[in-house]
């Protein structure tokens, strides 16, 4: 259930119309979607509408330039009427300036990178029905096709030295049922005999993720890495190109790879991170040792060292992220971070390879932190960790340019934007200002950082977000919003779905409180929230809206509980054991049963971690008895029921019992059911539904 901040780029990703088209100069042309051609939204409220959520562009990860004077990135407007977007490709000097759009078409230029030459633009598009990679000029001109791959190329990257091409697509292992019996085209059916035969929001079709390198000159003359073995790379359900680097020489890639199929997928973390030399064609694991999650290898400037962060507990999807390293000229493997208040991620070297940036949550956002050397009197005596940015943003990816790290940066009233931090000063520069137009026409109410007590005398933070043209004398409905994850956290993320600028521009205040079981608070705070769901965090849940509902200007008959995934989980829990605090509750995707959720979910390892594993072996594990059907005797609220007909970590038929149950008690119910969502909702059309549907039940019994 875990989310992920890759999430949001696969988000993008899923929801965009991606269909064979060809270059067009004119952005009116009937199926471009631009910023200028879309329905206009109201402003005339000056308030944060679906309509308006749904018009911002969505700004990528930058990529610098070889020579680190211009940056590539991506934008996505969405056309609600045409329920798809559209991704082009923009240029934008490091120093900022007007961005240069580079693509103008009817379909999606994604995964933009920089030729190592800088002088072409290689991005994924689709020819005859599959995705290819190709060419343009930096200004968009001689746009060309690279590869004639027969299935989609999922990702790909240029070795540093510009010989080769590092791509990944999908190759078939397993027979099909047209393979088994070519007698029967029309048949339609799968046939598995082991588990891990769907995974998230997809069934097993018997392909498996490879790479593939080939000669930039004979790009379709490919040698295939994994050839003829049952593992995938990138890894699922999530993995991209980051799971699969070159050295700095062009000559090695680190690739991580879950050496595992069926059942020993399902109920193992263990992906480790795999050296291949180019030269030899041999391959070495770097990680054996570990039976936890080793990700993210980066390489360091000369090639000596590579880093990623890796997980020690097996089976433990939220365990603390170790910063590991391993010294080739040495052949040692050492942990270079361990901190049990940060998870580091998204590694970036200084040019010298003395500092290491990276990002972790850390107090309710993601913050930027330097491993660096300690000097005393221009002498190194030791190694210290810094951090260099505060508490009023979450900063999502790192690059660096000329001295400089870019960034992108967002808060609960600004989605994604890019900036230019100077990390010897501290000080930033926005670079990019897709949505400051429509920001400008709004007023996003703010957020302001609480501190409550909880029953066992921890200082907890909760974000209060109020809503626009707030006033103090009057009495609000107050929401209380349950994180999923479970160890996601809440910081200032900006979400298009549980957007809380969105909700306060409803004239809700909602409290989101970093409950136990979340990371950027310690080692003891992450890890409590596991094998205990009905403890702590529950209780956190209640010590949070019972101190917020104390305020004048919170109207006390007038509460609400909302979340998705383990907060859909706790939803369910908090309705039968709120003792009347509630008025109305809305859980989206969440656990309801643990025994029936046990034998249809598919990452194992993780109910077998976080709930003790299966219910039929005796004694039961305890967690079993935090499972919110116990409960049902004590439902008195309105529930509201969401899922999605192809959410296979959280199977539908979770929330069909809950809605079920409601309906036979009596109590006021509804479901929302999307038959063509997933564990999230990301196509337009049914994005403003669930906002509708989502505003409609809580106003129908909290106003």
């Amino acid at each position: 259930m875990k989310k992920t901040f890759l999430f949001v780029a696969i988000l993008i990703t899923m929801s965009i119309s991606v269909q064979p088209g060809k270059a067009q100069n004119d952005s009116q042309k009937e199926g471009i979607i631009t910023r200028d051609n879309r329905p206009q939204p109201d402003f005339s409220q000056g308030r944060l509408t679906e309509h308006i959520l749904w018009h911002f562009g969505r700004v990528s990860a930058p990529e610098v330039s070889p020579d680190e004077q211009t940056l590539l990135y991506s934008v996505t407007y969405y056309d609600y009427q045409k329920n798809k977007g559209n991704t082009e490709l923009y240029t934008l000097p490091v120093t900022g300036g007007t961005p240069t759009q580079v693509t103008r078409t009817e379909s999606s230029e994604v995964q933009a990178v920089w030729r190592p030459d800088g002088k072409k633009i290689g991005f994924l598009f689709v020819a005859d029905d599959v995705m290819q990679i190709f060419e343009c000029n930096p200004d968009g001109s001689g746009r060309t096709q690279i590869t004639h791959a027969p299935t989609d190329i999922n990702g790909f990257s240029y070795s540093p030295d510009g010989k080769h091409i590092l791509f990944t697509r999908n190759v078939q292992l397993d027979p099909t049922i047209t393979d088994r019996y070519a007698d029967l085209p029309k048949a339609n059916a799968m046939i598995y005999d082991d588990l891990m035969y769907r995974h998230w929001d997809s069934w097993a079709d018997g392909s498996y993720a490879h790479l593939f390198i080939a000669p930039t000159s004979d790009p379709d003359n490919a040698v295939e890495l994994l050839k003829g073995e049952r593992f995938h790379c990138p890894v699922p359900p999530f993995g991209g190109m980051e799971d699969a680097v070159w050295s700095p020489d062009g000559t090695k890639i680190a690739y991580c790879c879950k050496r595992a199929t069926g059942k020993d997928f399902a109920v193992s973390t263990n992906t480790d991170i795999f050296i291949y030399d180019l030269a030899t064609g041999t391959t070495t694991n770097l990680t054996e040792g570990n039976l936890g999650y080793d990700m993210n290898p980066v390489w360091s400037p000369d090639g000596s060292q590579l880093v990623w962060w890796s997980m020690e507990t097996p089976g433990f999807e939220s365990d603390l992220k170790r910063m590991m390293a391993h010294d080739f000229k040495n052949n040692v493997t050492s942990q270079m971070i361990f901190n049990e208040m940060l998870n580091p991620e998204s590694f970036v070297w200084s040019p010298d390879g003395k500092k290491i940036y990276f990002l972790s949550s850390y107090n309710g956002v993601m913050r930027i932190f330097v491993r660096q050397p300690k000097m005393e009197k221009k002498k190194q005596v030791a190694l210290e960790i810094r951090g260099l940015t505060g508490d009023n943003a979450d900063y999502n990816s790192l690059a660096w340019a000329n001295g400089k790290l870019i960034v992108t940066k967002c808060t609960h009233q600004m989605p994604a934007e890019i900036y230019s931090f100077d990390p010897s000063t501290e000080k930033e520069t926005q670079l990019t200002f897709t949505n400051k137009e429509w920001l400008d026409k709004i007023d996003m109410g703010k957020t302001v950082a609480r501190t409550v007590k909880t029953t066992d005398g921890q200082d907890m933070l909760v974000w209060v977000i109020y809503p626009p043209k707030f006033d103090s004398t009057k009495k609000y409905p107050a929401l209380l919003y349950c994180e999923g994850g479970p160890q996601s956290p809440v910081t200032q993320f900006f979400s298009y779905r549980w957007n809380f600028s969105m909700m306060a521009a409803h004239d809700y205040i909602i409290v989101a409180p970093n409950r136990r079981g979340l990371p950027g608070f310690g080692k003891e705070w992450n890890d409590e929230n596991s094998t205990d769901y009905g403890g702590q965090s529950m209780q956190d849940y209640l010590s949070t809206i019972d101190d917020v509902a104390k305020e004048s200007y919170v109207d006390e008959s007038r509460l609400g509980a909302v979340g998705a995934s383990f907060g859909g989980y706790s939803v369910y829990w908090l309705a039968g054991n709120h003792n009347k605090r509630f008025k109305a509750l809305i859980a989206h995707c969440g656990m309801f049963n643990f025994e029936s959720w046990y034998g249809t979910t598919e990452e194992l390892f993780f109910a077998n971690h976080d709930i003790e594993g299966n219910y039929w072996d005796k004694p039961t594990p305890k967690s079993y008895s935090f499972s919110p059907n116990r409960f049902v005797g004590n439902w008195d609220c309105p529930l509201l029921v969401i899922h999605g007909g192809n959410d296979f970590r959280i199977p539908y038929t979770e929330g069909m019992q809950a809605f079920d149950i409601a309906q036979m008690k009596g109590i006021p119910s509804r479901f929302l059911f999307f038959p063509d969502e997933t564990h999230f909702v990301v196509k337009p059309q049914n994005s403003f539904l669930w906002q509708r549907e989502f505003f409609r039940f809580l106003d129908q019994y909290l106003k």
